[in-house]
């Protein structure tokens, strides 16, 4: 009989410790309830900040190379002018292809060009005059440098964000 007695009160014990141990969801969705509401009112009572747009960019310098160029394809001699923004110079024509891919879907109209030593240049847009090709160049950097990405070049094509030059042709 004292084994039964002992035996109860020991499960009773149990049964008391096991329910007041058990977290009880309704006091943790208080305490997450007060300290939402407490994150509402430091939010609403901060002042707003005005984020200001970032200053433009300075100026790169204009870097034109002339070099004798020939398109890679007779589809391309047609979009091919004096002045062309280059946005890479490859010695390996597998690589000059895939780069104009990618390039293109970004929305870019690319031309392959090939110098007398056999270099590849990836171009992004050819004009008549110096200044729409700089202007061209200039769009592309301020682009990318706008998001705050100036490594998005090289990251994303292996090419290097600020060597974006001008090539002047000869003929």
């Amino acid at each position: 009989m004292r084994k039964l007695f002992h035996l109860g009160l020991a499960l009773m014990a149990v049964l008391v410790l096991s329910t007041s141990c058990k977290p009880k969801q309704s006091a943790y969705k208080q305490v997450y309830e007060a300290a939402k509401e407490r994150e509402m009112q430091d939010a609403a009572s901060q002042p707003t900040t005005v984020v200001k747009e970032a200053a433009p960019l300075p100026p790169l310098e204009v870097s034109v190379r002339k070099e004798k160029v020939e398109p890679v394809y007779a589809t391309d001699a047609a979009g091919l002018k004096k002045y062309s923004v280059v946005i890479a110079s490859l010695s390996v024509k597998l690589n000059a292809e895939s780069l104009k891919t990618r390039m293109e879907n970004e929305g870019y109209p690319v031309i392959l060009a090939q110098n007398d030593m056999g270099m590849y240049r990836v171009i992004v847009a050819s004009y008549d005059d110096k200044e729409s090709a700089v202007a061209k160049r200039d769009e592309i950097y301020q682009k990318y440098a706008a998001k705050g990405d100036t490594d998005y070049l090289r990251r994303t094509y292996g090419v290097p964000f600020n060597d974006l030059w001008i090539l002047e042709r000869e003929f």
